[in-house]
């Protein structure tokens, strides 16, 4: 019997709608080609109705939201494809279709407006009119944040890749997403790339930090404890995106952007019971399974299964060690600075005198 692929609506929705703008817009870049005497190549063709173009586009502002979804050629295409229907499928039932489409209106506005933006300071600084003619299209900023939508909900989930030569945690995958593409801008000129690969990342990671409401996984009232705003948790922190090895000149870095921001009142400081629920939270879903990403194979399941319940106790494990050697050291350190007590009186029983003790049993006596 053939499996039954079951799309979400909106997800249905956003590939039938990343076919249909793909093709109008190469439909039309040929047709403007064809119509021209200089033969010029459908790929100079600008469409600034469909695509974001900086000197142009302004006089079409829908297309902030829809360039991501106009792809240019049928490789970027069918990775953007697959992208939504995998990851799309993925996060619409993790989140719900409606709290996956504020996110995507995230991802999709904030990264074109942010390389809009870039071209123009870029064109008034250099003088250099393609800079302002330069397009803007396509779903890097949305691979971008998917990734850290996985990182989120998934880190330790390991993909194989070649029949098992390659293993790569999903956690590592943002940041060695966006290295790819900043290495492609510099070496292959691929600049809207790595424009919209950096701010899809971004743009995505502060939404999910600081904005997103989230229903408790580990709470049991009701009311505004149901549901937490961003995510607090120490796994999610900005530095834990790339290796270890930089993590501390990154901590060091973002957390004085941070405090500037919460200093022009732009950000809000997390209290330490946000920090909590939201390690609380990480925890919780880290108990609940990792489903596939790529499917709900039975195989698949019994085969991840022994080595993610490993993994799982492995960290619970550490995590209870680290908690237990944090108490010991605090009660130490309390006993420690605590005030000493008064010096009690001296109650040693005091040696009477031998010819005392005499006397005393003679009276006895």
């Amino acid at each position: 019997m053939p499996t039954r692929i079951n799309i979400p609506p909106l997800t249905r929705g956003l590939l039938l709608l990343l076919i249909c703008l793909s093709l109008l817009s190469a439909a039309l870049r040929y047709r403007e080609s064809a119509s021209r005497s200089d033969g010029s190549p459908p790929s100079s063709i600008l469409v600034p109705y469909l695509t974001v173009v900086p000197q142009l586009s302004w006089f079409y502002p829908w297309v902030f939201l829809i360039a991501t979804l106009v792809e240019e050629n049928i490789f970027t295409l069918l990775v953007t494809g697959t992208t939504l229907l995998y990851g799309g499928k993925y996060l619409e039932r993790a989140w719900g279709s409606r709290e996956f489409a504020k996110f995507l209106l995230v991802i999709s506005l904030a990264p074109n407006l942010c390389a809009c933006a870039i071209y123009i300071i870029w064109f008034a600084i250099t003088g250099n009119i393609n800079r302002s003619l330069t397009t803007i299209c396509g779903g890097v900023s949305l691979q971008a944040a998917f990734l850290v939508a996985f990182k989120q909900l998934v880190p330790e989930h390991t993909v194989t890749i070649a029949k098992g030569l390659i293993k790569i945690r999903v956690k590592h995958f943002p940041a060695l997403f966006v290295l790819l593409n900043t290495l492609s801008g510099i070496i292959l000129g691929t600049d809207s790339a790595l424009i919209l690969a950096w701010s899809g990342f971004l743009a995505s990671w502060t939404y999910l930090r600081f904005y997103r409401l989230s229903p408790s996984l580990s709470s049991t009232s009701t009311g505004e404890g149901l549901y937490l705003r961003g995510d607090a948790s120490e796994t999610f922190a900005f530095a834990r995106f790339f290796p270890d090895a930089i993590q501390g000149p990154i901590a060091t870095f973002s957390e004085a952007v941070f405090q500037a921001l919460v200093a022009l009142r732009i950000c809000t400081p997390f209290s330490a019971e946000h920090i909590d629920a939201g390690n609380e939270q990480a925890l919780a879903r880290s108990e609940g399974g990792l489903p596939s990403l790529l499917g709900n194979s039975r195989t698949a399941t019994r085969a991840g299964g022994k080595r993610e319940e490993a993994e799982r106790r492995r960290a619970l494990a550490l995590r209870a060690l680290d908690q237990r050697l944090h108490a010991a050291a605090a009660a130490r350190e309390q006993q420690a600075n605590a005030t000493p007590t008064a010096a009690l009186p001296d109650q040693s029983p005091v040696m009477e005198p031998r010819e005392d003790r005499n006397k005393g049993v003679e009276q006895e006596a």
